[in-house]
């Protein structure tokens, strides 16, 4: 969006320095035109955006071009206040996509300045280690990989969504179509500690797409059930009235508002996901 501009020149020197090179690099200017950018290895394309499209939206339209070249097996996407500590990010990504064909996606560790990851970035419920590798049912938007031939398959980001549980979304229906979400903590991206509630759409955005998100996924018995489980973990986790009247906004909205294709998820990925260690109502 234009407003971290030393974050982005420290990322894409983290990107140069990989010691796989990207073949293709897709920088976008989410409503904002971007600056003068630095070489890089492999070929850049540089796309400026009229209009914010949000996190979604803006990765598709980067999705759209590497699609367009036919060349490219997998994309790595990246936020820009994100940096790479590792030289050898890339190389792992390509050798565990070429040893497993089912592979769809690839979540990284995220930790601040101090190595210390959040607990919310931890895709597991009830987990602490982050450290610990292994198959889950979610990842992180800040720094990920995707199989293209997945993506051709599930199709991309809910656009709608803008910002909020667009990789639940994503990630539903990679399981549903047969994929492997990946957790893999030896990727690290460097990442500022944040909170989500800094964002002013947080709390309404969160409540909407939530339940966007379980109209589009869920089997019509779960819907209440995870609308419910959600509702109750909310009114109890959030200190904030007037946070919690956007959400009760966002809600309404969410309910009266088109969600998008429905794509219930099969019940046999609701066992998976529960397997897994996360039933798709909580």
């Amino acid at each position: 969006m234009g407003n971290r501009p030393r974050e982005l020149d420290a990322l894409l020197a983290s990107v140069a320095m990989q010691d796989v090179p990207a073949d293709r690099v897709v920088i976008v200017g989410n409503g904002s035109p971007l600056p003068e950018l630095p070489p890089l290895p492999g070929k850049v394309t540089a796309v400026d955006l009229d209009e914010n499209l949000g996190c979604p939206g803006g990765r598709n339209v980067a999705i759209e071009h590497l699609a367009d070249f036919g060349d490219v097996d997998v994309v790595i996407e990246l936020d820009d206040d994100g940096l790479l500590v590792a030289d050898d990010v890339f190389r792992r990504i390509r050798d565990l996509y070429a040893a497993d064909p089912h592979l769809g996606i690839v979540g990284f560790r995220i930790a601040d300045e101090t190595g210390e990851t959040q607990r919310r970035h931890i895709p597991r419920l009830r987990a602490t280690d982050p450290m610990r590798r292994g198959l889950v049912t979610a990842f992180l938007g800040g720094g990920h990989a995707l199989s293209m031939p997945m993506l051709a398959r599930t199709g991309t980001w809910p656009a709608q969504f803008f910002f909020g549980h667009e990789e639940t979304d994503l990630a539903w229906r990679a399981v549903d179509d047969g994929w492997k979400i990946l957790y893999e903590p030896a990727l690290l991206l460097q990442h500022p500690k944040t909170s989500p509630a800094r964002h002013a759409v947080y709390y309404r955005n969160t409540a909407r797409n939530r339940v966007w998100l379980v109209r589009r996924g869920l089997p019509l018995p779960l819907i209440p059930v995870h609308l419910g489980i959600w509702t109750l973990l909310t009114l109890a986790r959030t200190r904030s009235l007037p946070g919690l009247r956007a959400w009760a906004g966002g809600f309404v909205e969410g309910l009266r508002t088109p969600c998008g294709e429905r794509r219930p998820m099969r019940w046999r990925t609701v066992w998976r996901l529960t397997r897994l260690g996360r039933p798709p109502v909580i």
